[in-house]
């Protein structure tokens, strides 16, 4: 079963992604330097995908697995 994010929201040090089942996932940012470093507006340009996140002006891509597994940006899969 593939449970996609449906919404990305930030505040000062997380990262709060809403999943389509309802849950949502905090996160902290410093999991992801490309997003901490990220100005406003291109946070605010996010592409959903069935497996996650992309944000195109940063070349950043988040899998919702991942978040799940409580991977960060510069963790690989085990």
């Amino acid at each position: 079963m593939i449970i996609s994010a449906t919404d990305v929201r930030f505040d000062a040090d997380k990262m709060w992604v809403t999943l389509e089942d309802g849950r949502v996932i905090g996160v902290p940012m410093s999991w992801f330097p490309r997003l901490m470093a990220a100005t406003e507006e291109e946070r605010a340009d996010v592409q959903f995908s069935a497996f996650g996140l992309h944000w195109s002006a940063i070349d950043e891509d988040i899998s919702v697995p991942g978040l799940l597994e409580g991977r960060g940006a510069n963790e690989n899969a085990a």
